[in-house]
């Protein structure tokens, strides 16, 4: 029970995230002042007075929720992704200080390059330009060693290690899910290809509707442990046992989907092909190979389940050791970490007829594709995105890598993704200067 409580900060987040997106106050943000904020010394003392102690009753109002982002360990059930004793791939450095650097917003206006980052309440930033650390930011109490919760950006990293194993010749893309996984045979997935899994364009019945308790967002906070079922409640408790009870609503090929159960169950299928959990995949395959700094790691349900569509925490330097890895064609420090094949397919995108599905108009002209988003402007740009303004994002022709780490109040991406465009081409036009 204890467990589930701890647990209830990221669900009450969410919550409270969707009610300022649709209630329209969305423009009565709360001031980012990292300064001031840092002051409030959260968790600080022993024991920390009352006023300073972050909860599960807190933890997702603002400004804890800037806390919450980065302790997600001290709060709920992880399972470490080791970086294992080897040397730590050092970071050439050329720095330059870019915080004026001036552009224009979305809405015209100007901006530096630092205004940005206070208006989407940036925690940390970390931008490498052919492989050399230029420009380097943390606020918020943060620092280099501190990982942050990265949400969805999860969900690439378990993308491109699917699409590694389709590349190996290990995972059939046009094989059934239940080739693989066969309890999910009466489910959505049951008639459903690899590929619709991989690019979100599987008919699954999966409505996100936080004001109606009969919705399936419900019952997934429940199996994950997030949220405390009622005593009603007779439904599944582990995540595995909750893909099983989804039903297919619609056409399984037929137009792009956000749904976030797709990457629950990619990563059911490559734990199932290797034998492996996620996070010693993880280990072995990259944080061990690259040299990360830190371990990283991921949130777990009551079964140890890891939620490899948004559980992932690392640190933004670690995150740029993997995006230079992903700009130089899956090869780091003379070593090839993923084949320059997968690398190219994921670069190349999916289909963008079928992404107009998704309504998403803050990202006209993007498409999806082994869970990751393309942007298909003149650059080539690829990016892997989370709620609440958490990014990476990959320009091969500005030969530039850019982690964004962030603790914005509203989880929504559109509420700052257009501002954060004007950014990514004003840091591409810095760094080529």
């Amino acid at each position: 029970m204890k467990r589930i409580n701890v647990w209830c900060f990221i669900v009450t987040l969410v919550i409270g995230c969707f009610f300022l997106n649709s209630s329209g106050i969305a423009q009565q943000l709360p001031p980012p002042d990292a300064v001031a904020i840092d002051k409030l010394g959260f968790m600080t003392g022993f024991p920390p007075p009352a006023d300073k102690v972050v909860s599960s009753k807190n933890s997702s109002k603002y400004p804890q929720l800037r806390w919450s982002l980065q302790h997600i360990r001290e709060l709920g059930t992880t399972k470490n992704i080791r970086r294992g004793s080897g040397q730590i791939s050092e970071l050439p450095k050329a720095e330059r200080n870019l915080d004026n650097f001036v552009f224009e917003d979305e809405k015209g206006q100007k901006i530096t390059i630092s205004e940005w980052q206070k208006k989407t309440y940036t925690d940390a930033l970390v931008v490498l330009h052919k492989g050399k650390l230029v420009y380097e930011r943390y606020y918020n109490q943060g620092a280099e060693e501190t990982p942050h919760i990265l949400f969805s950006v999860t969900k690439s990293f378990t993308g491109l290690l699917a699409a590694q194993m389709v590349r190996d010749g290990k995972l059939d893309p046009d094989a059934l899910v239940t080739k693989y996984v066969p309890e999910l045979a009466e489910s959505a997935w049951g008639d459903m290809k690899v590929r619709d899994v991989l690019d979100m364009t599987g008919a699954v019945r999966f409505r996100e509707v936080y004001t109606d308790p009969s919705t399936e967002i419900f019952a997934y906070n429940y199996a994950m442990g997030l949220m405390l079922p009622p005593p009603t409640y007779k439904g599944p408790l582990t995540i595995c046992e909750f893909l099983k009870s989804l039903k297919k609503e619609g056409e399984h090929g037929a137009g792009f989907v956000y749904r976030t159960v797709h990457s629950d169950v990619l990563g059911w299928i490559l734990s199932r092909i290797t034998g492996q959990h996620f996070a010693d995949i993880m280990s072995e395959r990259i944080w061990q190979r690259l040299g990360m700094e830190e371990d990283a790691y991921i949130m777990v349900d009551a079964v140890g389940t890891p939620l490899q569509g948004s559980g992932l925490c690392a640190t933004a330097r670690d995150l740029a050791r993997f995006a230079e890895m992903m700009r130089r064609d899956g090869e780091w420090n003379g070593q090839r970490i993923f084949d320059k094949e997968v690398i190219d397919g994921i670069r190349k995108g999916g289909d963008r007829e079928k992404f107009k599905t998704s309504g998403m108009k803050f990202r006209a002209g993007y498409s999806y594709h082994n869970q990751w988003w393309i942007l298909h402007n003149a650059d080539g740009a690829y990016e892997a995105s989370g709620v609440h303004g958490n990014m990476i994002h990959i320009n091969p022709a500005a030969e530039m890598v850019v982690v964004k780490l962030s603790s914005h109040p509203i989880a929504g991406a559109g509420f700052t993704h257009p501002m954060t465009l004007k950014a990514w081409e004003a840091l591409a036009q810095a760094v080529r200067k």
